[in-house]
């Protein structure tokens, strides 16, 4: 399985992540309940995920999106 990103505000799918770093995003992001199935990123959320060690695929996915704006609600969905 893996998993579509997507922008929230535009409904644009943004790339494709690992199920390892979806995990990684919902190990290092802050999530509002159980059911939250998208998170805010800016710039600095981008630079503390690579500090953290998020692969360079999510980094650039992430910091090409968050180039065109101030920062996005970024939403996800898996598929097979």
């Amino acid at each position: 399985m893996g998993v579509r990103l997507y922008n929230t505000e535009t409904g644009s799918m943004i790339g494709t992540a690992s199920d390892e770093d979806m995990q990684f995003l919902v190990d290092n992001l802050e999530e509002e309940s159980s059911s939250d199935t998208d998170y805010f990123i800016d710039s600095d959320t981008v630079d503390m995920l690579e500090e953290s060690g998020a692969s360079a695929s999510l980094v650039g996915i992430l910091r090409a999106e968050v180039a065109t704006s101030e920062g996005f609600e970024m939403r996800w969905e898996t598929y097979r």
